[in-house]
Formats: C-alpha cells, structure tokens, sequence
C-alpha cells in the first residue's frame, strides 16, 4: 500500500493542526504484519482530503541520526552516541506495531560533541550485494565505509576532516547510482574554499569510493563546494538534488545542487549575488530553521529542523524555484528534529534530536511515522 504524497502538509493551517492534535500512539499491525491503514481525523472543509495521522515507532533512543530503508520496508536507523545500527519493523507478534532491534554497535566510531554515527544508505542493489554503507568519526578523522549488517566496515573513503562540530555525514544514493556525502568544514572555514580539502564539500562516488570518471574535477570526488555545514540531501522526480545547510548568524540555506559549483562559504552566507557563487532557492533565520534530513516526494521538498523545531514543506516548480513560501508544521511540538525520510511505502519518517541538548521529552527520543491524505493503493 502505498499513501498520498506529501502536498499535503503544504494544504493549510488546519493540516498542521492535525498532526499536532494527533494521538502519537503505535496502532497494532493487521493480521499480514503490515502497518494498518491509519485512521483518518477530521480537517476543514477546505481540505477534506489533506488530513494527516502520525504515530510513535520506536522511541527511547539516543541521537537519532540517520534513516534509510531495507528492501523489506523495515528501517536502519543510526545512533550517532552510542554508535549503534537499529534495525524498525513491523512487530511480527502483533503485540505491538514496531519492534527496535539492536544489529550492531560501530566500533571503530568514537562519538564526541556533534561527531559519531551519522549517516546511512542502503546500496541500490541491497538484494543482490547485501551492502549497507556508513558515515562515521573515527579516532584521526571522518570515513565513508561499506558493510555486511553485523560485520566490521571497510573504509572506501578516509581523511574527511573531522571537529567537535561541522562534521556533515548524510550519505544518500544518487538516481545515477553514485553515492553522495556531505562534509562540514571541521571548525576550518577556509576549508570549504580549498579544491584538495574535503572539508566543507559535497562528495560523489562510485559504491566502492571512486572517482566517476565525469566528476566536475580530475581525479577528485569534490562534487560542489563552499559548504559550511550539510546534513540533508533529497532528489526531486527531475533527478534535481537539492541540499540543507547550516548557517552561522545570518542565514539557513536550501541549495540546488549542480557539479562543480560554489556555494559561497566562508565567503558568503546566504544570498550574496556574487556571480562567483550559487544563492540558495530558499534562506530562513536560523533560529526558525538548522534543518538537517530532508526528502523530496514529487514536487515537495520536507526538511527537519533542530533549532526551529518544525518541518518546514517547500513546493518547487519543474524547473526549481519555489511554490509561494515555504509552509511550517509540527512547530515546537516534538522539539528538535533531525532526520526525515520518506519509506518504500509513501509514509514519511522523522526523528526527535532533543537528548543531545539533554532536554528529552517523555518517550525520547523517538521516531514517527507520518501517514498524509489517506492511502491510494495502486497508486505509484
């Protein structure tokens, strides 16, 4: 079964209202072991088929970080403290919706200040290689390496600066089959000028941690430039990818993301208008933003957001520039939010970030299913 695209949190003020007077509660699975079609709450008659419902599928853990999905549907899900790879599923004894499975705990990852676990992807051809692939600190630096579940990584790419903060680690397959990394600039701004840095970039490979032969430069996996802080990376139905950045004091970015560009930091934060460097298609404040995850389902980017605490919904045109502006949700409700990942079956999942602040709430933290407008079986 899959579910309505995510237009939906775009609709009106009286959507968002309903994922905030939602009962955050895990139904049972039906008799399949499949998630049940969730029930529906009333909206306004100006949107009577916008309404959205959202539940708990996993809670009490620590630092969320990054979320991607087995061919099964079930997710893996990392812990960037405690350096562990989860695996979410449907519980199959019905006594619950979900079940958290503990695969294994990342050794060589040495967690400290806004470094650890962080990103994971799941090979394209999980079905046939069985690969999963991870973003974490090590001892001297960060590394992108690939794994069996349960089994020691192997490093495919290692020298990735590293710091207390700005560190990146989203990992994400392209639609070309490459692998994307974001890289912070490691508290070295200037970094995220230099070609022969890693630092402050947004990388591209092969699945063993090549160069592509049509990277943007010669012999390196620089993909674009002039990041202070990346931690989400989503593709549009174009094949268009779009990244979130973290600012310093005066904006949060959205970029379109083309090979070989400059994004502008250290030189410029936000819109400049320089020729030299690529503006953002979206800035906010960022004491209404730090988006980190994001997700695109057709024309609809969703980002999560730490400091903002909200999801912030953005529509684009075909050729990608914005819809109107860009519509908050979920405002303050779960506090800080970081990971945000749309499922094989259309639902969208996000993830609670506020143990790191030591701020928990009751449960966290935790990760929520979004289920938006209904399902539409059949539909692709």
């Amino acid at each position: 079964m899959t579910y309505r695209p995510w237009r939906a949190l775009l609709a009106t003020a009286a959507v968002a209202a309903s994922i905030s007077a939602c009962s955050f509660g895990p139904p049972p699975p039906d008799e399949t072991g499949e998630p049940p079609n969730l029930p529906t709450p009333s909206t306004s008659a100006e949107a009577p088929d916008q309404s959205v419902v959202a539940s708990v599928v996993a809670q009490d853990l620590h630092t969320p970080w990054g979320i991607d999905f087995l061919p099964d549907g079930s997710a893996l899900v990392t812990e960037r403290e405690s350096a562990r790879i989860l695996r979410v599923s449907p519980s199959p004894d019905g006594e619950s919706a979900y079940t958290t499975e503990e695969l294994q705990v990342v050794d060589e990852a040495e967690p400290a200040g806004e470094g650890g676990l962080m990103g994971i992807a799941v090979s394209p051809d999980y079905q046939d290689d069985g690969t999963v692939y991870i973003f974490y600190t090590a001892a001297e630096d960060n590394r992108i390496a690939k794994l069996t579940l349960g089994e020691e990584p192997d490093p495919i790419v290692t020298g990735i600066p590293k710091s207390t903060n700005h560190n990146g680690g989203q990992l994400s397959f392209g639609p070309d089959g490459m692998l994307y990394a974001t890289t912070g600039d490691a508290g070295d701004a200037e970094a995220a000028q230099d070609r022969d840095s890693l630092a402050g970039k947004i990388l591209r490979m092969t699945p063993d941690g090549e160069v592509p032969d049509d990277n943007p430069f010669d012999d390196s996996l620089v993909y674009t430039l002039g990041h202070r802080n990346s931690e989400g990376l989503a593709w549009n139905a174009d094949g268009e990818l779009f990244a979130t950045e973290f600012g310093a004091d005066s904006a949060d970015e959205v970029n379109r993301i083309e090979a070989g560009e400059n994004y502008g930091w250290p030189e410029v934060e936000g819109t400049g208008g320089d020729d030299e460097f690529v503006d953002p298609v979206v800035t906010w404040d960022p004491a209404e933003a730090s988006c980190a995850g994001a997700s695109f389902a057709d024309s609809v980017l969703v980002t999560a957001c730490l400091r903002g605490e909200r999801l912030w919904t953005i529509e684009f045109t075909e050729n990608g520039t914005t819809v109107g502006e860009p519509t908050a949700s979920l405002t303050g409700e779960l506090g800080r939010l970081r990971a945000v990942a749309e499922a094989p079956d259309g639902t969208l999942w996000i993830s609670t970030s506020n143990r790191e602040k030591d701020q928990p709430r009751d449960g966290d933290d935790q990760i929520i299913r979004i289920v938006a407008g209904g399902s539409t079986e059949g539909q692709t």
